[in-house]
């Protein structure tokens, strides 16, 4: 006998909610075990209903999608969350690949897609609309600034962070660039100043160097 999965769905929307609500109880694979308005709702049942896996809207009264499945993780508790919202900007999908969603689909999906990608889910999958999947490739396909770029240093500024960060000497730097130390002291305050630091260490963790 095929395993049924238990499932909550957290939305704010009566009508959407009450549409998930029927769609998941009539599927064979899964049983809607709750349904809540709020996210506050469902962290407050969560260990009483112990469900598998949880549809989540982004955009709720109170904590937010996002908010919630942090509150999930931190809990111990452990089950798939897969968000199903309208919200399509990167910086939101990549804030709620990083809380910990398992899953990230567009509301307008069909509800024949919606069942594929929880199925999916439960069998190890992570499944994405695929405008989702789109930004999420393309996001990986965008050129990183340099240091320079991002912070406004000049050529000879990322010349002498990079030596720095290299482990060299002010003299030794001075030697190879063949200035004075006090000019190489003038670059490294303005380098400082820049990237908002204070030391050698905090400069390579800010310009995503290693020492």
């Amino acid at each position: 006998m095929a395993e049924v999965y238990s499932v909550c769905i957290v939305e704010d929307d009566d009508l959407v909610r009450e549409g998930l609500r029927q769609m998941v109880e009539s599927s064979s694979g899964f049983k809607c075990v709750g349904d809540f308005s709020k996210a506050e709702e469902l962290i407050e049942n969560l260990s009483i209903l112990k469900p598998g896996l949880v549809l989540m809207d982004i955009n709720l009264p109170g904590m937010s999608g996002i908010e919630a499945i942090k509150l999930i993780r931190s809990s111990g508790f452990v089950c798939h969350v897969m968000m199903l919202t309208v919200f399509d900007h990167t910086d939101t999908i990549f804030q709620a690949l990083q809380a910990g969603a398992t899953g990230y689909l567009l509301k307008k999906s069909s509800p024949q897609k919606v069942l594929e990608a929880m199925q999916d889910i439960m069998n190890g999958g992570s499944p994405m609309s695929g405008e989702i999947a789109r930004k999420v490739v393309l996001s990986f396909q965008q050129p990183t600034p340099s240091v320079r770029d991002e912070y406004n240093l000049s050529i000879r500024e990322e010349e002498i962070l990079d030596l720095l960060i290299k482990g060299y000497l002010y003299k030794e730097i001075a030697a190879k660039l063949f200035i004075s130390i006090d000019t190489v002291r003038s670059h490294i305050r303005n380098i400082y100043r820049k990237l908002e630091v204070q030391s050698r260490s905090q400069a390579s963790i800010k310009s995503g160097r290693t020492l």
